[in-house]
Order: structure tokens, then C-alpha cells, then sequence
């Protein structure tokens, strides 16, 4: 009773104010787990206008004017050639580095789309699909034989007729 006491609860209401303990470890460990997974570094060679916004620092202007300059002149060899970008200077960089620190990289486009692993297997050439085999083809069925008739019962012989006598009177 005690333990109710220091919770205050009573036995009626411990599994209800349990629950919410419950809900609300849930809850945070899932806000913990999506704040993770939403800062995740932006690869400046293969980002597009929407992802760059989204970066602190970084209005519609700025990421448009970076995937442009990166369409025409090819990918950023690191996070520094961002001062070729037109209206982005050195302060502005570093204003840009410090706002998103660990969020901006410039890795190989290739890389980031495909994995390349010496260890995996080859996959085997793709080939025609085999074709069905056809059903055998079954014996041609003959005639059945016809059962044999029974044979004629032999005939019953003829009992002998016994003269009667006719009773003596």
C-alpha cells in the first residue's frame, strides 16, 4: 500500500496510470528515434531544390542557384567549392558550415545511388524462361474386353417317377 501512496494511486486506477507511464516512454522514444532519422546529411551533388531549403541558411534561392551551378559545370568536389555558387561568399559559407554542422556533404552521386561490394555474388545472366514440357501422351485405350459369358448351367436331371400305389383299402 505504500508504493500506491507514493504513486497515488489507488489499486483501482495503478493499471490506467501505468498505461499512460507506458504511452508517454513510447512516445518520447519514438520523437527521440524520428529527430535521428530527419538529420541526415545532405549529399550537395545529389540533393535537390526542396532538400537544400530545408537546411538552415538556405533559402529557394540559394538551392536553386546551387543545383543550377551543379547542372552546368558537374559535382562538387567538396563542401567548400560552394563559394563558386554565385551569391555565396566565404562568410556565407561559414555561416552555412555552422548552422548545419555534419549536415552538408559532397560525396559521389554514383556512390550514393549504387553500392558496389566485391563480396556479392555475381547474378547469373539472365536467360529465356524455360518452356513447359508437354504432357505425355497416354497409350491409345482399347477396346475393353468383354467378360466372358457364364457358362449354361447343365441341365437338372429328370427325377424318375416312381409309380404310386394307390392305398389298399
Amino acid at each position: 500500500m505504500l508504493l500506491f501512496d507514493l504513486l497515488g494511486c489507488t489499486i483501482g486506477n495503478f493499471k490506467e496510470n501505468y498505461m499512460k507511464f507506458i504511452n508517454v516512454i513510447l512516445a518520447l522514444a519514438l520523437a527521440l528515434f524520428s529527430i535521428t532519422a530527419f538529420a541526415q546529411a545532405v549529399n550537395i551533388n545529389t540533393a535537390s531544390v526542396k532538400e537544400l531549403e530545408a537546411l538552415k541558411g538556405i533559402g529557394p534561392a540559394k538551392a536553386a542557384a546551387i543545383v543550377n551551378y551543379r547542372e552546368e559545370n558537374g559535382p562538387f568536389s567538396s563542401v567548400d567549392d560552394l563559394v563558386k555558387v554565385p551569391g555565396i561568399k566565404d562568410k556565407s559559407l561559414d555561416k552555412l558550415l555552422a548552422a548545419n554542422k555534419d549536415m552538408l556533404t559532397a560525396g559521389e552521386p554514383e556512390a550514393a545511388k549504387v553500392p558496389v561490394s566485391s563480396s556479392a555474388p555475381a547474378m547469373p545472366s539472365a536467360s529465356k524462361t524455360p518452356e513447359v514440357p508437354k504432357a505425355p501422351e497416354m497409350p491409345s485405350a482399347s477396346k475393353t474386353p468383354e467378360v466372358p459369358k457364364a457358362p449354361a448351367m447343365p441341365k437338372v436331371p429328370e427325377v424318375p417317377k416312381v409309380p404310386v400305389e394307390s392305398p389298399k383299402q
